[in-house]
């Protein structure tokens, strides 16, 4: 048996699957090591009863058209997956849930959306088409930025950096005024109520950080890139892309290997040499990536005596992120029947989405904003005729769930799931009658599956510190190379694309 790689892969999650798949139809022999029995990480699914659940999917970004790929349908082409998959295009972005009881839908386009905005906050509307010129704006200079630094090799000198420092206010005016600020900040300079700011800010839940804490630079890049790609879904939920991927591994002559994790990283003179896995067998490799999360790759995977000076104190800079309580729910009727009109929802008890958060830190769901998404508004045909299938959840950290016991804790979870369908029921009048199946995931629930440190589903805390252009990506060991949400912009598209982007850097340098 050949135990001898170019690349060892840790993980299958997004952005492992990703790199596999790269550098193995690069022709470079793989091996990619996944504890769990089945591929994905968080992009998988689960049945219960006559339903399958999507775990972590709200919608899929840099798809684009097919008249005008977007990034990430190029690169499943060139992986040879695209035609596999079938796409769910939804031509909504989100809808919020007001205190008031108003909902507010916004089209997955820039006119309807700044329309239908106008309409809904008249006395605002010069400030909502303002917002959107700001997001194209900062989208399209961020993008070229990124490409001009990508171009340039080696240190700049004192002089190119001195110019760079005059220079980029005039060449990249929005990025400058705003890449260093906060969502709050921002949309208070623009805005005069409070409603028509959440209803704009509200992909701050897929980052998991309040709006005072989300990076504005997140929240435009987001805006402007699901509006010019579209939102998608597919039919089928992550778990289709998860398996996809690693048979286009294994096509090109990579080994995927389930139910075999990684016990330890072999390290010799600072340079990674291969793993053992938790069977004891030893695989020797010229470049080992891990897909999990830096903290445990250096506190679990590595002996201490092999840990390079600095690191720890390095990775003390950031804070792991949040978890969550999710209810995957199936109800036995259409989401007509109760009032789903949009897929993805964002639900607040009050203006307050800064101080309704501080309640993540509780055990109770009654305040949170609820994030909820209705997967048979987008994709009838993919579940049971005459049924709905969604999942409706907070965000939580997990310290007041890992100090219960296990009977406070079975209560404290569905007395949290009874909190979010007591909630849920004013805005869909009939929803708990109609309920036929209820699984609850709480942040212990996803320490368990994914073996993240705190639960954590968006890695490290994506905050103004620690995001964009301060991902923790630097790296300690040779040949050891990181590929997930814990050094990038965590989510679906952005990961494939990243794990992508490292394998090509990887294969430059051979």
């Amino acid at each position: 048996m050949n135990n001898n790689y170019d690349v060892i892969v840790i993980g299958s999650g997004n952005a492992g699957l990703s790199l596999a798949t790269t550098m193995a139809q690069a022709g470079k022999s793989v091996a990619l090591f996944e504890k769990h029995n089945i591929p994905g990480g968080c992009g998988t699914s689960f049945c219960r009863g006559r339903f399958e659940f999507e775990v972590a999917l709200h919608q899929l970004s840099s798809m684009g058209t097919n008249v005008n790929p977007g990034p990430l349908r190029t690169l499943f082409k060139e992986y040879g997956i695209l035609d596999q998959i079938e796409w769910v295009e939804i031509d909504t972005l989100f809808s919020i849930n007001l205190p008031d009881g108003r909902s507010v839908s916004i089209p997955a386009d820039r006119e309807k959306a700044e329309k239908s905005l106008s309409e809904v906050f008249p006395e605002e509307k010069e400030g909502i088409l303002k917002y959107f010129e700001i997001c194209f704006n900062f989208y399209k200079e961020a993008s070229a930025f990124a490409a001009k630094s990508a171009q340039s090799t080696g240190e700049p000198s004192a002089m190119k950096k001195a110019i760079m420092k005059m220079g980029f206010p005039k060449i990249y005016p929005t990025l400058a005024k705003y890449g260093a600020r906060s969502t709050d900040e921002v949309l208070a300079e623009l805005f005069k109520g409070k409603e028509i700011q959440l209803c704009l800010s509200a992909y701050w839940c897929f980052m998991g950080v309040p709006p005072e804490k989300f990076p504005f630079s997140i929240l435009a890049q987001c805006t402007a890139i699901y509006i010019s790609d579209k939102p998608y879904y597919v039919r089928g939920g992550s778990q289709m892309m998860s398996q996809a991927l690693t048979e286009a591994i294994r096509k090109a002559g990579g080994e995927v290997k389930f139910n075999c994790g990684v016990d330890k990283i072999i390290v010799e003179n600072n340079v990674a040499v291969g793993v053992i896995d938790e069977n004891g067998v030893k695989y020797t490799a010229n470049q080992v990536v891990s897909n999990i999360s830096p903290t445990m790759t250096y506190n679990r995977l590595i002996e201490k005596e092999n840990l390079p000076e600095g690191v720890i104190d390095y990775f003390k800079n950031y804070e792991v992120g949040i978890s969550a309580l999710t209810c995957f729910i199936a109800l036995d009727c259409t989401p007509e029947e109760i009032g789903f009109k949009d897929s993805f929802n964002l639900t607040y008890n009050s203006l307050d989405a800064n101080g309704d958060f501080k309640n993540a830190y509780c055990l109770d769901s009654k305040i949170d904003p609820i994030v909820s998404t209705c997967y048979t508004v987008d994709d009838k045909d993919g579940y049971p005729a005459g049924t709905s299938v969604l999942t409706a959840g907070t965000l939580k950290f997990s310290e007041a769930w890992e100090k219960l016991t296990p009977e406070e804790y079975y209560d404290a979870k569905y007395a949290a799931a009874n909190d979010i369908v007591d909630r849920l029921e004013k805005f869909y009048p009939g929803f708990r009658s109609h309920i036929e199946e209820i699984e609850v995931a709480t942040p212990l629930t996803h320490m368990r599956y994914l073996g993240h440190p705190g639960g954590s589903i968006y890695g490290y805390e994506q905050n103004l510190k620690s995001s964009v252009f301060f991902f923790p990506q630097e790296t300690f060991i040779k040949n050891l190379e990181f590929a997930s949400g814990w050094v990038n912009t965590c989510g679906f598209g952005p990961n494939y694309l990243y794990g992508n982007k490292v394998a090509k850097k990887l294969l430059s340098e051979v």
